[in-house]
Formats: C-alpha cells, sequence, structure tokens
C-alpha cells in the first residue's frame, strides 16, 4: 500500500497555474493542519517520553535513527540539546544514513540499506530506546536499525506519517501523525518533517523536563557557549530571583559560570558550594534542592 505521503493532493493540483500568493495560501493551508495530526498522537508521545525517561534514568541512551529529511531533523534535535539543557555528550544521539556526508547532499542507496541500519545501531544496547523516523514509515535504513535495537533488547519508537506504515510492527511505540498528502505529491520535507520536527521538539523537551534540566518554564542547564546565551543567563537569574544584574552577576562568577548553583545560592542565600552540593543529592532537580535546603529534614 502506498504511503498517503506519496499521493497526489487534491487540495495543490493546479498549484503551477496560479499566483505566487496563492502558492502560499496552499502551502499555509496545508502547514495549518500538522498541529492537528500531531495532537492526535499526544497519547503515543506520552508512552515515547516515559519509556525514555525511564531508559536513562536506568543508565541508557535515546538514539535517532533517520534518512533525508527525518535524518536530518533527528541531527538538528539531537545537537541543539546541548546548549539548551547542557545535556552530556552521547546521551541523545543521532544517526543519519549516510553520515555526515549525507547531510548536505544525497547519498546514493544509503537509505535502502537495512545492513547500513543494523550497523549504525552496533552501539545500542538493553537499557537504550531507540527512535526511528520515517515518514513513509518503510525505509530500509530504519528497518534495520529498529531490528538491531529489539535483538539488543532496546524498547523502540516509530515515527511516521503512514498510519499503516510497514515497519509498526518492529516498534513498541508507533507514532503515526496522519498528515496526508503533501502539497508536492512525495515531498516529505513539507507536513511530514514539519510533523516529525514538532514531534521531536515535543518529544526532547518533555524528556528534559522530567530529568529536572528546567526550573518552572525556564533552562537553568543552559550552557553560555556565545555573549547572546550568556545574557539569557543573566535574564534567567533575574527573573527567578528578582535580583539585581550586579548580583546575578556574582553569584553566576562564584558558580564558575553555572546557572544552576547561582541560582539556588540567590534564592536560598545557601554558599555556592553548599547550593552545589544539595544539587547534587537532588540529581539536578532545582525544586528538590530549593526544598531541601528550605525544609531541611
Amino acid at each position: 500500500m502506498t504511503s498517503p505521503t506519496e499521493q497526489r493532493n487534491p487540495r495543490t493540483l493546479a498549484i503551477d497555474a496560479v499566483g505566487t500568493s496563492e502558492i502560499l495560501h496552499l502551502v499555509n493551508n496545508e502547514d495549518a493542519l500538522v498541529a492537528g495530526a500531531v495532537s492526535a498522537v499526544i497519547p503515543e508521545l506520552t508512552k515515547a517520553v516515559d519509556a525514555a525517561v525511564e531508559a536513562v534514568r536506568g543508565g541508557g541512551r535515546v538514539h535517532y535513527f533517520g534518512a533525508g529529511t527525518s535524518g536530518r531533523l533527528a541531527v538538528l534535535d539531537a545537537a541543539e540539546l546541548l546548549p539548551t539543557f547542557h545535556v552530556p555528550d552521547g546521551l541523545v544521539v543521532a544517526h543519519h544514513a549516510g553520515g555526515m556526508e549525507a547531510l548536505l547532499r544525497a547519498v546514493e542507496n544509503v537509505e535502502d540499506s537495512e545492513e547500513g541500519g543494523a550497523a549504525d545501531a552496533a552501539a545500542v544496547t538493553g537499557q537504550d530506546l531507540v527512535v526511528g523516523l520515517a515518514a513513509s514509515g518503510s525505509t530500509p535504513y530504519v528497518a534495520g536499525a529498529l531490528k538491531a535495537a529489539r535483538a539488543a533488547g532496546a524498547s523502540t519508537v516509530l515515527v511516521t506519517s503512514n498510519p499503516d506504515a510497514p515497519l509498526a510492527p518492529l516498534a513498541d511505540v508507533v507514532i503515526a501523525a496522519d498528515t496526508g498528502p503533501e502539497v508536492i505529491a512525495g515531498s516529505t520535507r513539507l507536513k511530514a518533517g514539519t510533523a516529525q520536527k514538532m514531534i521531536l521538539n515535543a518529544f526532547s523537551t518533555t524528556l528534559m523536563i522530567k530529568l529536572g534540566r528546567t526550573w518552572s518554564n525556564l533552562m537553568v542547564d543552559l550552557v553560555a557557549t556565545n555573549k547572546k546565551l550568556r545574557g539569557r543567563m543573566l535574564r534567567i537569574l533575574a527573573e527567578a530571583t528578582g535580583a539585581d544584574e550586579d548580583a546575578c552577576e556574582t553569584a553566576l562568577a562564584a558558580a564558575d559560570g553555572e546557572l544552576k548553583p547561582a541560582l539556588v545560592h540567590l534564592l536560598t542565600g545557601t554558599p555556592i558550594a553548599e547550593a552545589r552540593a544539595a544539587l547534587d543529592t537532588a540529581h539536578g532537580r532545582v525544586a528538590t534542592a530549593l526544598a531541601e535546603l528550605r525544609n531541611p529534614v
């Protein structure tokens, strides 16, 4: 059975015969359908996040596997977790069919290789969670990775835009956002890609929240790799504590540029060393550290 993403969209049959503005409206109208499709799969996404939390707390890792647009979106999501949430290197790993070369240009046959997917999944263990991304739900590279993951005893997830995905039997959780036919038939960088980006955003962000890498809705594990991010750190400290800029600067310097101990110090008056120790005991969760310091046993 052909994936819905490969079918012709009856709403865009004349897209090449209309003006620029109308083309853009046609694209936008289709894009507007994506959020609803993603909303419909939140129950499955919930299961995937909970499985990821369990895997990471058990000492495992999260692996993404994809080809083409799916693989590039996976690489993007994994890469952005380090500056945003200070995720330890290797905790969330993206595997793209064809490797780095295929990020910039198509590499022949790599997505058709089950063997390639299996080889890239060689490092997967039974403690890990593996997320395969395949808009059509049939990519051989992803099939090889999911099969290898299953053989290793890992939990598996499939993210697709095909409700009847052939790879579904290889996944413990199937997240099938039914985005329907694309504006341009088969161009899954459009609605299917947007759905995958939204799903990955929600998945990884929720995972980070559950692992204590936020406090309220603030990025308290932020790493200041540039001037903009350092300014954001100071704004977060000021917003969270009500302290002035000088106090935030002083606290951040005393904490060697680490936001969390500076935050706990400013909120409780606890010396930086004790704030850091409380965070270590709380496994990095600011709320837990604050509760302990304010109400010691």
